[in-house]
């Protein structure tokens, strides 16, 4: 039979359940705002990433850059007149000499140009030769005339004379003594006349024959003009050197002027190597370099530096202090370094990805042994080519993760396997 529960006990239970209750909806509470204050789990790096550290002591600054050697000497041979491209006489590869011809040209017109300076010359110098003769026949018929009439004078004076004396002597009429002197002055006169007249012929002579001259030596300046031109249709190397290059084709046709062929010096080389712009700044003539030509490393200095960047980069000119090694030819790759200055005394670190010289940037310090990493603010400075200084941030021996961390750049503390 059943025992009914007293009224006590079913107010204790529910006031058991009431507490329960909200002791249930308390600790969700509490565990909920811990749960929300609670940080967000480091994000684990998966690989382990490239590792420098900070060092102090001396650093060496250098730029690197890319090239190829090029000759020192180096002849491009244009086209001394218009012409066509009759046949190419050696190809690029080989060995020439001053003399040799590399290919021919042909041009009739400037053929018959020569033809033409070659008659006009001819025409010129006859038309001296009998200019010449001409004027020396004038010049010798002036010169008997004079002769001729200071002949007479001479004569008129002595018979003058003459008559002067014996009117003295009362033989002759004073009369044939005045009219003696009267010839001989007059003929004293044509003298002094015919002489003045004979000095310009001469000088005549020499006016018409120098215009004369003047001609014929132009038309022989363009003859000889139109021979070298007419030799220059067979192109020569000019120098001892290598054909480097043949730039036309068989049967085009060409300008004066135009390129057709080079031809270098292959004994004395350079390296012409292409340097980042943005270390450029620091490269100066002088400075000591480097040059990896894959057979050797080649010491030399900064002979040159190119005022223009192309594409991002500035070509300097490497001439060499030391004798290269075998199998360096022109055109050949090669890696070259250029010592810009040596610091003695500073804090540096091997270069991070995309650091750049001058800069604050944010770099992840590895802490706690090794598991994690912290991001740091640091100051950089100076840099080289595997290398870059520490202003401010870090301190000797720390460790700086080195690789590429963009993938992290919402993160200030990382955790490292």
């Amino acid at each position: 039979m059943d025992i009914a529960k007293p009224k006590s006990a079913k107010r204790s239970r529910r006031i058991r359940t009431v507490t329960l209750a909200v002791l249930g909806v308390a600790v969700v509470s509490v565990l909920t705002v811990a749960l929300a204050r609670l940080k967000p789990a480091d994000p684990t790096v998966d690989t382990d990433p490239w590792k420098g550290t900070v060092e102090r002591g001396p650093m060496l600054r250098q730029v690197r850059g890319t090239g190829t050697l090029v000759p020192e000497d180096i002849r491009v041979i244009p086209a001394a007149t218009d012409g066509q491209i009759e046949r190419i006489v050696v190809l690029a590869g080989t060995d020439v000499k001053p003399d040799m011809v590399i290919l021919e040209l042909s041009n009739p017109e400037l053929q018959l140009s020569l033809q033409d300076a070659e008659f006009k010359l001819k025409a010129a110098n006859a038309e001296l030769e009998r200019q010449t003769v001409q004027l020396k026949s004038e010049l010798l018929a002036q010169e008997a005339e004079a002769a001729k009439v200071e002949s007479d004078f001479k004569q008129a004076k002595m018979r003058a004379d003459s008559d002067e004396d014996l009117a003295r002597k009362g033989l002759i009429s004073p009369l044939n003594q005045k009219l003696s002197r009267v010839t001989a002055d007059e003929l004293a006169n044509r003298d002094r006349i015919e002489k003045e007249r004979l000095r310009f012929a001469s000088q005549s002579i020499q006016a018409s024959l120098a215009g004369q001259h003047a001609t014929v030596e132009q038309l022989r300046a363009t003859l000889e003009l139109r021979r070298s031109q007419v030799a220059g249709l067979s192109v020569r190397a000019g120098i001892t050197g290598v054909l480097q290059e043949v730039s036309v084709q068989v049967g085009s046709r060409v300008a004066a002027g135009t390129p057709l062929a080079r031809v270098a010096e292959p004994t004395h080389l350079k390296a012409a190597l292409k340097i980042p712009e943005t270390q450029a700044k620091d490269v100066r003539v002088g400075l000591k370099a480097a040059v990896d030509t894959r057979n050797g490393v080649v010491a030399g200095t900064v002979s040159r530096i190119d005022p223009a960047a192309q594409q991002g980069t500035v070509t300097i000119d490497v001439q060499f202090t030391e004798a290269l090694p075998p199998g360096a030819r022109p055109d050949l790759t090669v890696d070259g370094t250029v010592e810009i200055e040596r610091l003695d005394d500073v804090l540096f670190v091997n270069r991070p990805v995309n650091a750049q010289p001058q800069s604050k940037v944010g770099l992840f310090k590895v802490v706690d042994g090794g598991s994690a990493a912290v991001r740091v603010p640091v100051t950089l400075g100076r840099s080289s080519v595997n290398t870059i200084e520490i202003v401010d941030g870090l301190a000797p021996g720390d460790t700086v993760i080195l690789s590429d961390m963009s993938a992290w750049d919402g993160y200030d503390r990382v955790r490292l396997k």
